[in-house]
């Protein structure tokens, strides 16, 4: 026993904890305000070096606490759990820059990674454990879509550690260690094949027949628009933000039953149609990056025109798209139930979402001879063969040889 005793390693604040079987080094505390109280260190019981620059680490994170330099959010305990918060709650963090819309799914992984792999420790993880992880969360390769989405949270908090942790600390060398373990495993793991689905044109003229019958012409054009213009779904009827959100609206909504707090809402607006019916509108996905907007001349989208024709032109104001029964925009949950039903009505399989109407535009237009620089432009995509000086005009003229081709090909084959 005195032998045994011998071989423990002696520093500060470290206490070997008698168990039954052996004792365990637990770095402690000595402060019961701080956090963490004790960080377990079984898992450096035999590397003696790697122990003692641990518990050199902790003791100075706990100095700094003490000294009153507490800017950091919590301190470094060596878990997943610590770098998954960090991302999460440090105001500096690069989530904070996702807009509502995308900040969403970020949550709700987070939340579920933190409580499925929070407590293991950073430097006990290998690319074995991600393998076992992805077998788990994609269950057997039937959600690869759900795997993909957690281990891209997992590595946008590895990478948000690594920029933050200083050099040299047991945190940044933690962190850049486990980022290219699992860099190297993530390379064999399968990802989400590429949706397929396409709507025709005749599909979407049977969804519009639909939504007018069940008296919701919202619906109808918004099927239209999405795709005639290859607008993004949540751009057309929009999307409601939290009301600290940045940016500023004059579409509000107050609490009520449902929703705790007050939103305020983004979308494309009446008054983003000219009065010689050209469309031009920034996306919500591009403001935050490249800045691009999206031009389209609606008088040469045949469908969309069809569907303003039930719009008188006292009505063309505010968000284009509300839903009939509350005359505010929709949810994106509750505009997807009329999706569904509409897709059953027209016949459309199941495995067709509202959003593939865009890329079922694209496709149509790529099927008629578009080239691959216009569809880009109607897109919204980036392109280095345009300037920001003309911009406007090359979207433009891109759009409307764009909605002259798919229109000319539909001619082409009703006759």
């Amino acid at each position: 026993m005195a032998e045994e005793q011998e071989d423990r390693l002696t520093a500060k604040n470290l206490k070997w904890i008698k168990r039954r079987a052996s004792h365990t080094p637990v770095w402690v505390s000595p402060d019961k305000a701080y956090a963490p109280a004790t960080v377990n260190l079984a898992s450096l019981r035999d590397k003696p070096q790697a122990m003692l620059a641990r518990v050199v680490d902790l003791n100075g994170d706990f100095n700094k606490w003490k000294a009153g330099v507490r800017g950091h959010v919590g301190s470094y305990d060596g878990t997943l759990s610590f770098i998954l918060k960090k991302y999460r709650d440090d105001p500096e963090s690069t989530i904070h820059a996702l807009r509502p819309g995308s900040r969403h799914p970020y949550d709700f992984y987070l939340k579920a990674l933190i409580a499925d792999i929070g407590a293991r420790r950073l430097d006990s993880v290998t690319g074995l454990d991600l393998k076992r992880w992805h077998e788990a969360w994609s269950e057997g390769g039937v959600r690869l879509a759900a795997s993909k989405m957690m281990r891209a949270v997992l590595d946008a908090a590895i990478t948000f550690a690594i920029m933050s942790a200083k050099p040299g600390t047991a945190e940044r060398r933690a962190v850049t260690e486990l980022r290219e373990a699992l860099k190297a495993a993530s390379r064999k793991l399968p990802n989400p094949k590429r949706r397929e689905s396409i709507v025709t044109a005749d599909q979407v003229v049977a969804l519009r027949k639909a939504a007018h019958e069940d008296g919701r012409p919202s619906s109808a054009l918004t099927y239209a628009l999405v795709f005639e213009t290859t607008l993004r779904l949540w751009d057309v009827i929009g999307q409601w933000w939290p009301i600290d959100a940045p940016l500023i609206s004059d579409v509000v909504m107050a609490p009520h039953t449902s929703m705790k707090g007050a939103k305020k809402w983004f979308g494309v607006q009446w008054e983003d149609i000219g009065a010689d019916l050209v469309l031009r509108y920034m996306p919500s996905k591009t403001s935050a990056k490249t800045g691009l907007s999206v031009t389209f001349p609606l008088a040469r989208a045949p469908m969309v025109m069809e569907e303003l024709a039930h719009w008188p032109e006292d009505a063309r104001k505010g968000p284009i798209i509300v839903c009939e029964g509350t005359g505010m925009p929709y949810s994106s949950n509750y505009f997807g139930e009329f999706w569904r039903k509409d897709r059953a009505k027209a016949g459309i399989a199941a495995n067709v979402w509202a959003r593939d109407l865009r890329a079922s535009g694209i496709t149509e237009g790529r099927a008629s001879g578009v080239s691959t620089d216009d569809a880009a432009k109607v897109a919204g995509h980036a392109s280095t063969k345009t300037t920001a000086a003309v911009y406007d005009r090359a979207n433009l003229e891109a759009a409307e040889r764009f909605a002259d081709a798919r229109t000319k090909k539909r001619g082409n084959s009703n006759g």
